[in-house]
């Protein structure tokens, strides 16, 4: 078995043990965008665990599509500038818990840590959370229709 495959199936079972059913939502993936008490709660752990390299208003480093001196790619807004709404919620699950290295694999470098020793699962839907329920209604829309 693959290592992504490894790691999408102790991703679903995370979210299983954390009562998130994936098709409970059918269309609409499983963050809880709409629930102001997780919203809060994800905004809270975003300005204490993510703003620092994605800014504090999510909008990423300056010239975020152009790589460091080290050629490694800057940090990316989280707003609908950016393009955390392409991908679906569990693979931005996965990218946040592991770290974007592990999820890419094949050498890929990334300054992204895997914060699965620093938040819970349930912290991670909630950091994931608030950064969806800030984009506005088209990009929410375009998102959905990502989680099939």
């Amino acid at each position: 078995m693959s290592m992504k495959w490894t790691l999408a199936s102790v991703a679903a079972m995370a979210m299983a043990g954390l009562g998130v059913s994936l098709g409970a939502q059918q269309g609409k993936g499983f963050l809880p965008y709409e629930d102001r008490g997780a919203i809060q709660r994800g905004e809270v752990i975003y300005a204490e665990n993510c703003a620092s390299c994605h800014g504090a208003n999510l909008e990423g480093e300056p010239d975020w599509r152009i790589p460091d001196e080290d050629g490694l790619m800057k940090a990316p807004p989280h707003d609908a500038s950016g393009h955390t709404w392409h991908h679906p919620d569990m693979q931005l699950f996965m990218i946040t818990k592991y770290g974007t290295a592990k999820i890419v694999g094949n050498g890929y470098e990334s300054r992204m840590p895997g914060f699965e020793d620093v938040l819970s699962d349930a912290d991670i839907v909630e950091v994931l959370a608030y950064i969806k329920s800030t984009w506005p209604k088209r990009v929410v829309k375009m998102h959905n229709e990502r989680n099939g």
